[in-house]
């Protein structure tokens, strides 16, 4: 199956008249069964798992990463598409509430639509990001406007054509394309709803945007992610999850490891093993599955990350591993970079780089360890490694989900948790209840009976008065 994608650049006039139809289709599909709705939703999720390879390929295609890191994210699609399509009913049932009065006042809550959501994805997870924002708000009822990164229309292009296959109706979600400093204004202006993942720098405009036309935001943003290997840690474990937390896809993760507090008292003996098995790593981008690790996603990206290096080395810090770019396996492809001796003088210290690059920092105590882990303005993801203390640690640290011995898959793949930021990596969140219930108001139905809120005309007011403090301590005492 070959998806045809326009990935023409639109005007805003153009983005328009695209929110307009998606309107319009918007309150038809509203009034579709919830069972319908998830029922697609399960159908694309059995499409989707069918045409394993065809979305494997184009993941590879549009982002250079390997074909291991293209299966976790088609893995992780498919895995949410059905958890949506088992869960999104309970959540958006009808909920019955105490009333004001018992018996004689009937309150309901039913969950509507927002009406539009627009939704704005990057570049590292072409699939997983939108599949997973979009499902979401469909299920509940509304219309999806989706722009994706300009380098990976294909991907989401083949995703939607999936879901239109399954019965999804043409105009409820559409793509347009183009910058984001073209389009992001607009797709503000015309959505009910914002669901952006991406820089903090961008979300903190698109919320000033959202702000002043008073609607819904939610946003994945940045991170600066740490890491914590505890003295009463599995080091060689440790040292295993470390290696595919900081260098899945090539560190351009938004859950990744860039900073790793290790116990003087197991330093030596983890540094050792997960040096030598990031040394150890085969890299490339081809279809095959031998590679541990794929390319960046452009030179600007690779550029980056060897401008952090470079300043870090520049100015002090020892490089363990890696610290160069490979042309020879691929024009995008930079070896994984250990660091350490790494100071506040450095870029790399506290900025995000989003690639494959981690810092070791040797720790005294665990306090020390969480100190320093919350030194940050980040809060997005964090791991802790512990045969014991794993729990009580990872309540001290500032961070939207953490892991406890496994880097991140643990949080993210646990869809009925929620997943996101605290601080400045991001405001509400995506999975669990919330990942659904954001994409709709709550509205309060309550049906008054027999005694008006005000009282029976025939009594005065201090008589009422009298029946209410009565009625008062009888409540007080029921409930």
């Amino acid at each position: 199956m070959t998806a045809f994608v326009d990935d023409a650049v639109l005007t805003p006039d153009a983005v328009r008249d695209v929110f307009a139809s998606a309107r319009t289709s918007q309150r038809g599909w509203a009034a579709t069964p919830v069972s319908e709705r998830t029922a697609i939703v399960s159908r694309f999720a059995t499409l989707l798992h069918q045409h394993r390879d065809e979305a494997l390929d184009l993941i590879q295609e549009e982002t250079g990463k390997n074909r291991a890191s293209a299966m976790e994210e088609f893995t992780d699609t498919v895995l949410h598409a059905h958890h949506i399509a088992r869960t999104a009913p309970s959540l958006l049932r009808e909920r019955r509430h105490a009333g004001a009065f018992p018996v004689v006042t009937k309150t309901i809550e039913r969950r509507v639509p927002k009406g539009v959501v627009g939704i704005i994805t990057p570049w590292n997870y072409p699939l997983t990001l939108p599949v997973s924002d979009a499902l979401p708000a469909l299920v509940a009822g509304n219309a999806v406007v989706l722009k994706p990164d300009s380098q990976t229309p294909k991907t989401i292009a083949f995703a939607l054509e999936l879901m239109r296959a399954a019965g999804l109706p043409h105009d409820v979600m559409q793509l347009v394309h183009g910058p984001g400093a073209q389009l992001g204004e607009v797709i503000v202006e015309q959505s009910d709803f914002v669901m952006f993942t991406g820089s903090t720098r961008v979300g903190r405009i698109l919320a000033e945007q959202c702000a002043r036309r008073l609607i819904g935001f939610s946003a994945e943003l940045g991170g600066k992610n740490p890491l914590l290997v505890l003295a009463d840690a599995d080091v060689s474990k440790a040292a295993r999850g470390a290696v595919n937390a900081s260098f899945s896809n090539s560190g351009q993760l938004c859950v990744s490891m860039e900073r790793i507090y290790v116990h003087t008292a197991v330093w030596d003996e983890f540094v050792t093993e997960f040096v030598d098995r990031v040394k150890a790593m085969s890299l490339g981008a081809g279809t095959d599955w031998d590679a541990d690790m794929g390319s960046m996603i452009n030179e600007d990206q690779l550029n980056t990350v060897a401008e952090h290096v470079a300043d870090a080395v520049g100015k002090g810090a020892t490089l363990l591993a890696g610290g160069r770019a490979r042309p020879d396996l691929g024009p995008l492809v930079y070896e994984p970079t250990v660091l350490t001796d790494v100071d506040p003088s450095m870029t790399v210290y506290a900025e995000e780089t989003f690639g494959p690059v981690v810092s070791l920092y040797r720790v005294e105590t665990d306090a020390e360890a969480v100190r320093l882990a919350n030194d940050t303005e980040y809060g997005l993801n964090a791991s802790v490694w512990s045969k014991n203390r794993g729990a009580e640690i990872a309540r001290q640290v500032q961070a939207g989900t953490v892991n406890i011995n496994e880097g991140y898959a643990a949080t993210w793949a646990s869809y009925g948790a929620p997943m996101g930021g605290m601080k400045a990596s991001g405001l509400g969140r995506r999975h669990g209840s919330e990942g659904v219930l954001k994409y709709t108001e709550a509205q309060a139905i309550a049906t008054q009976s027999v005694v008006p809120i005000a009282g029976p005309p025939q009594l005065g007011h201090h008589q009422w008065a009298n029946v209410l403090t009565t009625a008062i301590h009888v409540l007080r005492i029921l409930r």
